[in-house]
């Protein structure tokens, strides 16, 4: 038995099948013995089924919570998924070849060599037209404040989600419902 706030409880949370009744006392009787005698079975019969009652709601309650954590778990394991993935395509972009000096807010476009090599040039594919050399262009990127870098294809959703930002940071204001709708955008 464990002691609850001045109450104890079985190590087993209930005992099924069995109904509790109010024991009796010395001092102030909680229970009219003699009414309390008069009851019929069909009395314990109903309150053993409002205890098992009871007893499939909170089971119920408490898967409906457990439910509920389990949803959260698997968004909170997709998002860790989700910055990881982010962390190794930036770390990548980071480490390749580069012979100049990156800025934030410019966008710089990748290349792998014929020997495997990725190296960012300023110049576009279609800035570099017939005389390129044997590349591959692997995709165009905008080096963000933070060092991060944004695909060319989600620099409008990025700059969408960043002027909301700006918007109610600056104004010191609360973000409408609505405006939550453009941070759900996936990168």
């Amino acid at each position: 038995m464990k002691r609850i706030n001045n109450m104890e409880v079985s190590d087993s949370y209930h005992t099924p099948n069995k109904v509790m009744l109010v024991e009796s006392s010395t001092g102030v009787n909680l229970v009219n013995r003699y009414a309390a005698t008069k009851s019929s079975p069909q009395d314990l019969i109903a309150l053993a089924m409002e205890i098992e009652k009871a007893d499939n709601f909170v089971k119920a309650n408490a898967k409906n919570k457990l439910h509920v954590i389990a949803e959260q778990m698997r968004f909170l394991k997709n998002q860790a998924q989700k910055v990881l993935i982010e962390a190794k395509e930036n770390d990548m972009l980071h480490h390749a070849a580069c012979n100049f000096v990156k800025h934030p807010g410019n966008i710089y476009h990748l290349y792998e060599k014929p020997s495997g090599q990725f190296y960012f040039s300023m110049l576009s594919p279609e800035e570099w037209g017939d005389g390129a050399p044997l590349q591959v262009y692997k995709g165009s990127y905008r080096l963000e404040h933070d060092q991060s870098w944004t695909p060319v294809s989600q620099i409008k959703a990025k700059d969408a989600e960043l002027n909301v930002f700006d918007k109610f940071l600056f104004k010191n204001q609360t973000l409408p419902l609505n405006s939550l709708e453009v941070m759900s955008i996936d990168y």
